[in-house]
């Protein structure tokens, strides 16, 4: 996914190993060796034992600027196996490390992304989407002007959305179970904190059937005009017509606008209009 990221910091790194004969050979193996076995392996998609040779330059060559190059590969290598929680303790160790690395963005970058990959679907814990949001904020807030921060905006946009489908389903479950305050919670939550995702048209329709549910006019219409003025054409926003307004509806000459067709609907079953 973001292997070319790696892969070109990757290239950098060895051309300067092929320069550089500074490490003493009284170690097990020259430096520039190790690397560049890591870098093979990783060029022919090894990554659990690229990730083991970039750790085997650190412990044998602590001191060189290999091994601080090596703990960051090694993170890449962990996220580019699928081993994410590998690849976040690593990532972490090189932040706490070194702050001032030239390459600090990708680490942060690459934590967050790994956090990332390990959202589940909306029916489970969403601690790790949270962790994911908050990494890729981070990412964001510190290195606003960097490439990296283009992506995690994008990313956060999924993030957020994911989170309001979470809020989404458990409001839909108490919903289904007439508990509607419980519901209208919920609702209200995805309104307020997640205004720019996907669910919103949804959250103000179920508000509206919710608040009709209860018995409650005014709340109910309330909500459907907020969402006819913000989401015109949503579908949402033709079944909430029905709702409040008692009447069938089509949109038949296309102008996104609801025609009415025939009286029913749920409000027409408790007040008269």
């Amino acid at each position: 996914m973001n292997r070319s990221i790696g892969v070109g910091l990757i290239a950098v790194v060895v051309l300067g190993a092929c320069s550089s004969n500074d490490e003493s050979g009284y170690l097990e193996r020259p430096v520039e060796e190790l690397y560049n076995e890591a870098v093979n392996q990783v060029d022919a998609e090894e990554f659990a034992e690229a990730a083991n040779t970039f750790l085997e330059v650190e412990r044998q060559h602590p001191y060189s600027i290999w091994a601080t190059k090596a703990q960051l590969m090694s993170a890449f290598s962990y996220y580019s196996d699928g081993q994410y929680d590998d690849a976040i303790l690593a990532a972490d160790r090189f932040i706490k490390l070194h702050p001032g690395n030239r390459d600090i963005a990708y680490a942060y970058y690459l934590r967050a992304i790994s956090y990332y990959e390990q959202i589940t679907d909306v029916g489970r814990d969403q601690r790790t989407t949270e962790l994911a949001e908050q990494s890729l904020n981070d990412v964001v807030r510190r290195f606003p002007d960097s490439h990296y921060a283009g992506d995690a905006r994008l990313k956060i946009d999924l993030t957020r959305d994911h989170l309001a489908g979470k809020e989404m389903e458990i409001g839909r479950y108490y919903h289904r179970r007439e508990n509607y305050l419980a519901a209208i919670n919920r609702y209200r939550t995805v309104i307020k904190d997640f205004q720019t995702t996907t669910h919103v048209p949804e959250a103000l329709h179920r508000l509206s059937e919710a608040y009709a549910a209860m018995g409650i006019e005014p709340e109910a219409r309330s909500n459907a005009a907020v969402l006819g003025h913000n989401f015109p054409g949503s579908n949402w926003y033709i079944d909430s017509y029905e709702l409040v307004e008692g009447k069938a509806i089509q949109d038949l000459d296309g102008d996104g606008k609801p025609d009415p067709v025939e009286d029913k609907g749920f409000f027409s079953r408790i007040w008269p209009f």
